[in-house]
């Protein structure tokens, strides 16, 4: 008996060792691979960049590929003083820092006629016996000192119109360990979207009617109150029980339906006229369809639909909408649109002062043109240096027209003027015989 039960203990103890030796196996797996990307280099005006010396480069702009920056260099002259620019040179370089960086190239010189017979130099298409390419440090380089004989790319179809075109792939080499991929499932994009706009379309379960413009349109008011607080507090706090219509005199039904496409599919709404520019729609740039969307957005409480709206309208920022946009965007206290429209009447201030818009603010909005004009202040202060925002003085010394107009430069500080005001009239072609700085 004694024994069995020592056979019993023994067996137990195997049975926890294979299992824990079952449980304890891992995998992994190392994948090398190149992250690779290209870049065009045109190459205008050749006749005139020949003769810049031996060892003297023309170099593309930067390009990014596998977290380094590169640039391709072009050695009319070519490279090698030995010989004695009978070749053009070309070179990849890396422009970053970085150490021992392996990499694949392939250099492209296109043939510009129709038989696109190019010259390619490539480490992509054939196995390397050293392996990929190393650069040990920034400026590193890799290419050919003799790329093409001059003489011979000068009569050729490569050289078109005294230019040059110049494909470049890098591939730089990178390795991980991935444990993931063995194993990968392909999860879906979410279509939760998909799922409540069915519920919108198909009525089912809806307990709220909105009547709008002569439209009724049925909806969910769980849907509708977890997407809005506005009705949330309608629905929940303000509505009888059993009061299930609803009667919306400010808005339009087709905004009405874009506003519940947002709530149900979270998405804007596909309809041409919405994203229409509104520059045909001047001054009433607050009759397009994305304004009176936006209007609905911060009556309800959508902050994301607002920032959508936002979005639409700001590319219909120019000299002539701004004013009217900037007022939009303030009276629906649209933060990120407005800001935009303030930065731009301050880099662009002498034109906007001569739109229509300009004069729509001073006769509509008046602390509204006042608040440009200490944005147009704050920026003089804040771009002193090199900034983008151009100094006014040097907007108006571009010989600009402002039609009579004043502007008062105040200097701000936390909100507070510390400065005297000064006032510069900038009228049509007067000189009033006094600088900037002077008192009027």
């Amino acid at each position: 008996m004694h024994s069995n039960n020592n056979n019993n203990i023994n067996n137990s103890e195997g049975s926890r060792n294979t299992m824990s030796i079952l449980s304890s196996r891992t995998s992994s797996r190392s994948v090398t691979e190149t992250v690779n990307g290209s870049h065009k280099f045109v190459i205008k005006g050749y006749s005139l960049a020949k003769g810049m010396g031996v060892g003297k480069h023309i170099a593309s702009e930067t390009f990014t590929v596998g977290g380094y920056q590169w640039a391709i260099y072009f050695y009319p002259d070519g490279k090698n003083p030995e010989d004695n620019s009978a070749y053009v040179s070309v070179f990849i370089a890396l422009a970053s820092e970085g150490t021992d960086v392996r990499a694949l190239f392939e250099l492209t010189l296109l043939d510009q006629s129709p038989n696109g017979k190019h010259k390619v130099h490539s480490h992509f298409d054939r196995s390397l016996e050293s392996g990929p390419y190393t650069l040990k440090y920034r400026g590193s380089m890799w290419g050919y000192k003799r790329f093409f004989k001059r003489a011979q790319l000068e009569a050729s179809s490569f050289l078109k119109d005294d230019c040059l075109k110049i494909n470049c792939t890098v591939g730089v080499v990178v390795s991980s360990i991935d444990c993931s991929k063995l194993t990968t499932i392909h999860v879906p994009e979410s279509d939760i979207g998909s799922h409540f706009g069915m519920l919108l379309e198909n009525e089912e379960g809806s307990d709220i009617t909105f009547s709008v413009g002569g439209e009724r349109f049925h909806a969910h008011k769980l849907v509708m109150a977890a997407r809005s607080t506005a009705f949330e507090t309608e629905f929940f706090n303000r509505m009888e029980e059993d009061d299930c219509d609803v009667v919306v005199t400010d808005m339009e039904p087709k905004v009405f339906k874009a506003l519940l496409h947002f709530i149900y599919r979270d998405a804007l709404i596909e309809d041409e006229e919405f994203f229409m520019s509104g520059s045909s729609f001047l001054p009433s740039i607050s009759e397009t369809f994305a304004a009176k969307l936006l209007a609905a957005a911060e009556k309800y409480d959508l902050p994301r639909l607002k920032l959508m709206c936002e979005s639409v309208l700001c590319k219909d920022i120019s000299i002539d909408s701004v004013a009217y946009i900037l007022a939009l965007a303030d009276r629906h206290h649209a933060t990120e649109l407005k800001s935009i429209c303030l930065q731009f009447s301050a880099e662009n201030l002498i034109a906007v002062m001569q739109s229509d818009g300009f004069e729509y603010l001073k006769e509509n909005c008046p602390l509204l043109q006042s608040e440009l004009l200490k944005t147009v202040a704050g920026g003089e202060e804040e771009f002193s240096g090199e900034g983008k925002c151009r100094s006014v003085w040097a907007q108006v010394s571009d010989g600009g027209e402002t039609n009579d107009r004043s502007v008062r430069q105040q200097t701000w500080e936390n909100g507070v003027e510390r400065g005297q005001s000064l006032w510069v009239n900038l009228s049509d072609g007067v000189n009033n015989d006094r600088s900037p700085g002077q008192e009027a």
